[in-house]
């Protein structure tokens, strides 16, 4: 989202992140705060990714080029690793304006070896970590229900982290 980057402040420069690949899922683990080893692969449904903002295009509505309510971030862009090493997917989806200099409200659908994942929920100008909604999934993530931390990567800030937390629908 690295168009959201000039009304966000220092604050933001950090950027948004996306989904996983099951070959990344073995390598993924749970941040500390989570508990246990984090496996994906050993029952924990933890994914972390790393997102490379590097196609996000602000639309502004009514053809201006002030930030306003309503305005549009489509993208797609590479999705990595939890290392940042090797890109194991992509992601694509839109952003709309809510309120200016305060948030987005954004859907987007990560590609990965597997299959897909998709979310919804606020994007922060201030940078801050959100908490997204995993709506659905195809092939091994058909059945995906849980949450998505979104944050700004602590290593560098214009790329962002992905950290999903699946869990089957139902549970």
């Amino acid at each position: 989202m690295r168009k959201l980057l000039p009304y966000a402040g220092t604050a933001l420069a950090a950027a948004l992140a996306a989904t996983a690949v099951s070959a990344v899922a073995a390598n993924s683990t749970t941040p500390k705060h989570h508990g246990g080893n984090g496996s994906a692969r050993h029952g924990r449904n933890v994914i972390w990714v790393v997102e490379h903002p590097v196609t996000d295009t602000q639309i502004h509505v009514g053809g201006g080029t002030a930030d306003a309510i309503g305005d549009q971030l489509p993208f797609h862009n590479p999705i990595f690793d939890k290392t940042n090493t090797m890109q194991v997917g992509t992601d694509q989806g839109n952003c709309v304006r809510i309120e200016v200099g305060v948030s987005w409200e954004c859907m987007w659908t990560t590609s990965l070896k597997g299959g897909q994942i998709t979310v919804e929920g606020p994007f922060l100008d201030s940078g801050a970590p959100t908490q997204l909604a995993i709506t659905g999934g195809t092939g091994r993530y058909a059945s995906a229900g849980g949450w998505m931390l979104l944050r700004p990567n602590a290593t560098d800030k214009t790329l962002f982290d992905f950290v999903f937390h699946l869990k089957p629908r139902g549970s």
